[in-house]
């Protein structure tokens, strides 16, 4: 194989160069991420039952919906969060090794089963089936720099006129408005007048109804039509009605005497907000936030980037006095740790080259091995489409590691070339003459180095994708190497290298006399010493269990984990007062929040959605969160670190008394859980009331917070 190259030597270039092309092509078409693809698919299915209590829609839409979903291909497990407004949110958590689209068509056949059970009002509403996860991807935030807008209007411009257009950036499955709700005529009826006239509320909303529709007229002189007809009119009524006033007439009642009760004499009419269950606010400042969900197996950068790029059109056809800002950016960690990254693969390039210059001590010899390099770590790029994988801290680690790994069979070949230049052998006789001796060895490397990697990629599980990229990116590498060891190598070694003046010639001869003395002796010591190991070879094996012994007794005690807790440049809060607490008393409590944060160092942005909360994804009254974007890496000081600032936050959060306030990171692996930590779920097997459920999650809590290694639990069960 190696004499075929070393024959052909422009086959070989050839080859590398379409290794490296297709490897940028694959490149730049790879999404980047923080993580390899670990995150189990979700299936989110979401509805409102009006007027409903969660038990009611515990027992009449999340009970029928879960009884089909049961048993639907590859799930993992099902959980529904069930809502005092009557909402329903029913999570489907599938295994990680399958597609989302998948999944989503089979929960939607599901959830089509158990439609024909569901109430009549949760129909009309209508059911989402959706796949996304379950922390935003970013957060922008609608606001008003002088106060000219208020809350709702910058909800409704939201609605209006940003979320389609964000909904229409690839990688982003949809976008949620924190502020206040839509646009809605409001009737606040009078009760004694209803009383009074002995009319009752289904008469009114039947009367609204009847009266607020779309009427289709026809045409005047469509077909068929008498001869002679010259024109035909589409005839035009009037439609839905649009003004308070237009409402305020609506006729409730025709009495016998001739007298008409409208709508205005039993009810209040005004424009105003569907809802006034949530608010949101941007550094205390009333704003519309709008939660921006990312597309599971999208780049998030480049969703990211979509997403700046459209508020950036969107901002030019603003009002005046109406701005946006980037409240929070969960892929500036993504962006920063890649490229940390490349800077390290970049500086261990460099070392690479300047420890292969000294020890080969020519250009000629050092150019070998560093061509070989970036064909064997670019080229790795052009199997990832095959496996499926990204950008990320993991593969580009293993590239990392294997910058190492691939210099060295380019070196093996080198010096085995020079080493019979020396004896009088031209450039290609000493190549085919050392390929024939370091052929079967460099195979045989690269055998071993796949054998210790390539098993790492069969571990199941999320722990086994999350190492599977690492693992086979630094195999493939290796391959690749090996086979530039076999044609590419000994092809330039043939075509560039030539018989040279001693090392200690030239400008760095005494640079090169003094390190080849110093490794002389170093090689002498380390020859010794390894010949009176192998003549005291019981002194050798004592040696290798002390060794075995400190290396156990140092891996427990560290603590064991999945993944570390990292700083991802953004952490959450969150505020829970007691149950059936009003909206105003937990927008006073937030308001102290607020000022913590305000007042903490490293912070530099923050986001509150009052009436709100992301652990449990449910409205009530009692409940705010909040969105803290910390300053950039680069502009903290050593006291604002991520420990530091979180610490700070809950010394400080403890002391509002209103309520349970505190902070939390995100989830180490974005996707996976809402917070970082362990999520967990408590179950009633008995089958038996709310109440037992809550009583023993009380003593379960008690239990978990007298436990040395648990910092801080919380609960989202909140049955009141």
């Amino acid at each position: 194989m190696s004499k075929f190259f070393i024959n052909r030597p422009i086959v070989a270039i050839v080859i590398a160069l379409l290794t490296v092309i297709v490897g940028l092509v694959c490149l730049f078409g790879l999404p980047i991420a923080l993580f390899p693809k670990i995150v189990p698919p979700e299936v989110r299915i979401t509805t409102t039952y009006t007027g409903a209590d969660a038990q009611t829609v515990e027992q009449s839409v999340a009970a029928p919906i879960e009884q089909q979903m049961s048993g639907v291909d590859n799930m993992n497990y099902m959980y529904s969060i069930n809502g005092s407004d009557g909402s329903l949110r029913l999570i489907v958590n599938f295994d990680v090794a399958t597609d989302p689209n998948t999944d989503l068509i089979l929960g939607q056949m599901r959830e089509t089963q158990a439609s024909s059970q569901l109430p009549a009002e949760v129909n009309a509403a209508g059911v989402t089936v959706q796949k996304q996860l379950t922390s935003p991807l970013m957060l922008v935030a609608l606001y008003s720099p002088h106060g000219t807008y208020d809350s709702t209007f910058l909800a409704n411009y939201a609605y209006i006129n940003v979320n389609d257009r964000l909904t229409r950036v690839p990688g982003i499955a949809s976008a949620n408005v924190f502020g206040a709700g839509q646009y809605a005529m409001r009737f606040w009826v009078k009760p004694d007048q209803l009383a009074k006239l002995n009319i009752t509320v289904s008469e009114v909303t039947q009367a609204i109804q009847a009266q607020n529709t779309v009427n289709p007229t026809g045409q005047i002189g469509g077909e068929p039509a008498p001869p002679g007809q010259e024109f035909t009119y589409s005839v035009r009524a009037q439609g839905r009605l649009t003004t308070p006033e237009e409402f305020e007439n609506i006729v409730i009642r025709e009495n016998p005497g001739g007298s008409v009760v409208r709508l205005r004499d039993v009810a209040r009419v005004e424009l105003g907000a569907q809802l006034y269950n949530v608010a949101g606010r941007l550094n205390g400042q009333a704003a519309a936030n709008i939660a921006v969900y990312q597309l599971p197996g999208s780049n998030a950068l480049d969703a990211a980037a979509g997403v700046r790029q459209a508020m950036t059109e969107l901002k030019a056809r603003f009002p005046q006095d109406l701005d946006y800002t980037i409240a929070l950016d969960t892929t500036r960690a993504v962006s920063e740790g890649i490229s940390e990254i490349s800077t390290t693969l970049w500086i261990a390039l460099i070392l690479v080259a300047l420890v292969v210059f000294v020890f080969l001590q020519g250009w000629r010899a050092t150019l070998i091995p560093l061509l070989a390099v970036p064909v064997s770590l670019i080229g790795t790029f052009a199997f990832f489409p095959l496996f499926g994988f990204s950008v990320n801290t993991l593969s580009l680690f293993g590239l990392v590691l294997a910058i190492g790994l691939v210099v060295d069979n380019a070196i093996i070949v080198v010096e085995a070339v020079e080493q019979h230049m020396e004896h009088g052998l031209s450039p290609r006789e000493a190549t085919l003459q050392s390929m024939a001796e370091v052929e079967a060895p460099i195979i045989a490397i690269a055998i071993v180095l796949a054998a210790v990697f390539v098993p790492t990629a069969f571990i199941p599980g999320i722990t086994g994708r999350l190492y599977q990229q690492f693992a086979l990116t630094v195999a493939i590498s290796v391959l690749i190497s090996t086979f530039n060891a076999l044609s590419l190598s000994p092809a330039l070694c043939a075509l560039i290298l030539k018989p040279r003046s001693p090392a200690t010639a030239g400008p760095l001869g005494g640079f090169y006399r003094w390190f080849n003395r110093v490794f002389q002796r170093a090689n002498d010591g380390f020859v010794s010493v390894s010949r009176f190991l192998i003549l005291h070879w019981s002194l050798s094996l004592g040696l290798l269990a002390a060794f075995c012994l400190g290396i156990w007794g140092l891996g427990t005690r560290l603590r064991p984990a999945f993944v570390p807790q990292e700083d991802q440049g953004y952490l959450y809060a969150g505020l829970q007062l007691p149950v059936a607490s009003s909206l105003q008393r937990t927008r006073l409590a937030a308001q102290k929040v607020e000022d913590v944060l305000k007042n903490t160092p490293g912070v530099e942005k923050y986001t509150s959605i009052i009436g709100f909360s992301l652990l449990s994804q449910v409205y009530n009254t009692y409940s705010a969160f909040f969105f803290v974007t910390l300053k950039p890496w680069s502009e903290r000081a050593h006291d604002e670190q991520y420990d530091a600032i979180q610490a700070h936050l809950a010394r400080e959060l403890r002391k509002i008394p209103e309520g349970t306030a505190f902070a939390f990171a995100p989830p180490a692996i974005p996707g996976v859980g809402t917070a970082g930590g362990v999520t967990f779920i408590l179950e009633d097997r008995a089958g038996r009331d709310v109440a037992f459920l809550d009583e023993n999650v009380n003593q379960f809590m008690a239990a978990a917070r007298r436990r040395p290694e648990i910092a801080q639990i919380t609960k989202t069960f909140l049955p009141g």
